[in-house]
């Protein structure tokens, strides 16, 4: 039941039509100019200046926003609208890149669509939903998370070449596959919403489902 209610919802359409093969044959060539976008998007340090220099200070995890909202609920107990709509709106492009690359579905990554990947969660009410000090542990906390999603993303990377080969000689994505990448890459989100996004306070279920 945890795994079905958890506040970070992901999920992608199953194509159940014939894939494109050559762009499937030719994806990690063709995800280049996408992934070269979301490294722009991803960039970027602050720099702290003092009397010995100035040194740089990472602002976000991976292009998401991170420390100003743990600073933000830490001492506000606020968590500013426009900082949850910009994680919520890179991760959801991060996740159409990655579903692109796993071969998910052969439609070009939108910057603003949708299409066929679905992630939310609902915006926190910083007073009432989240604890001021959990933000300072919780990506310690998420630790056995990073263990498991080690291996299980392994797997999932034969499992996109499996699926790889399959396609090139069928179109289709076998479903089994599909459903199980599908999973780690929302075991993957709910780990970051809680350890790194901070919408939740609720710890992930180990679950793919």
């Amino acid at each position: 039941m945890q795994s079905q209610t958890y506040p970070v919802r992901f999920s992608v359409d199953y194509p159940d039509r014939a894939l494109n093969r050559t762009t499937t044959a030719l994806r990690t060539l063709a995800a280049i100019p996408i992934f070269t976008v979301l490294a722009v998007v991803s960039g970027g340090t602050w720099q702290w200046s003092h009397e010995s220099g100035s040194t740089p200070v990472a602002l976000g995890a991976g292009g998401l926003l991170f420390f100003g909202p743990l600073l933000m609920i830490l001492f506000r107990r606020k968590y500013p609208r426009w900082w949850f709509d910009f994680n919520l709106e890179f991760q959801r492009f991060a996740n159409r890149a990655w579903v692109y690359l796993a071969l998910m579905d052969d439609r070009y990554p939108s910057t603003t669509d949708h299409q066929s990947v679905h992630l939310d969660y609902a915006y926190p009410d910083a007073t009432r939903d989240l604890n001021r000090w959990l933000p300072l542990v919780k990506w310690f906390l998420a630790i056995p998370h990073y263990i498991v999603l080690l291996v299980l993303d392994t797997v999932a990377v034969f499992g996109v070449i499996v699926a790889w080969v399959a396609i090139l000689f069928t179109g289709r994505y076998p479903r089994a596959i599909f459903d199980f990448v599908a999973g780690v890459i929302r075991w993957n989100n709910r780990v970051i919403g809680y350890a790194f996004t901070l919408v939740t306070d609720r710890y992930p279920p180990f679950s793919l489902s």
